[in-house]
């Protein structure tokens, strides 16, 4: 599959497009956003770029519910996010995977995991504690699932290993993997692949690309990682000093004459050879 190409996928018939539409963010004087509008369509890989300062984590602020909007909205279906705390957000099957690993280094893979789950379960907490019928019963059906996306993120082997021991890539992953537990029908990705290495990176941009294949799902990520970002996306959203100034398949913002300005006067870089050379080397990213 190249990149930017239509998804090969089964979209989840559950899964509505986000619409962002007109949404600006304001800090005191300082407007972090300003009009900013993008749709995601369903089960889509999504990205949204920019120079450093151009509003990204803001906008991802915003869609987890951390941020209000000062203007504008943020739907999800019949849902306003914008309009909705955290938790709540998550109770609509929208999942956030951290840039910061937030993670509790002393517990295992499985404890890690199964706090992804705490939305889900319906025993209640005095019948856990008394290990009543049901709540062995349910502790069972989650521990499955755990395992079961254990494995499909190859931490299968790794589940009663105490957290802090990984190495920071596979960190990251029991951190995507926490994310998935929660049955997402979107999934946020903040900088995934930062601070990995070529192999670490090879490997996280292999499984978002199997999350969206084997579940059907949306992701929308914020990413540095050009080349990886080319390789992924099927649409890129642009951000620079607050605003959007574009928004396509890679290839068009690639060649877009803004996104070239605003990259190389900002230091960071944009090279479309060096993004289609790690297109090539991208797992799942080829014809």
């Amino acid at each position: 599959m190249t990149a930017g190409s239509p998804v090969e996928a089964d979209v989840r018939p559950d899964i509505p497009p986000v619409e962002v539409d007109n949404v600006s963010v304001r800090f005191g004087a300082i407007k972090a956003l300003s009009g900013v509008s993008f749709t995601v369509q369903p089960g889509t890989i999504h990205a949204v770029i920019g120079p450093n300062g151009a509003g990204k984590s803001t906008m991802f602020n915003v869609l987890s519910g951390v941020y209000k909007a000062a203007e504008g909205q943020v739907r999800f279906g019949d849902h306003r996010l914008d309009q909705m705390r955290p938790y709540k957000i998550a109770g609509i099957g929208v999942a956030r995977a951290f840039q910061n690993i937030a993670l509790s280094a002393g517990q295992t893979v499985a404890e890690n995991l199964m706090l992804g789950r705490h939305h889900l379960t319906k025993a209640g907490f005095l019948a856990a504690g008394l290990r009543l019928p049901r709540a062995t019963r349910e502790g069972k059906v989650h521990g499955a699932r755990v395992a079961e996306i254990a494995e499909f993120l190859e931490l299968g082997n790794k589940l009663h290993t105490p957290v802090g021991v990984l190495s920071y890539g596979d960190q990251k992953r029991v951190e995507v993997a926490r994310a998935l537990c929660t049955e997402p029908r979107l999934l946020l990705l903040d900088e995934p692949v930062a601070g990995m290495n070529a192999e670490e990176t090879h490997r996280m941009a292999e499984a978002i690309l199997e999350i969206r294949s084997a579940l059907g799902i949306s992701v929308v990520l914020v990413e540095h990682d050009m080349g990886m970002v080319m390789s992924l996306a099927d649409r890129v959203t642009v951000l620079d000093f607050g605003r959007r100034i574009a928004d396509g398949t890679p290839a068009e913002v690639q060649a877009d004459p803004e996104v070239i300005r605003a990259y190389l006067g900002s230091g960071d870089e944009i090279d479309p050879a060096a993004a289609a050379a790690h297109s090539s080397d991208t797992p799942g990213t080829h014809s």
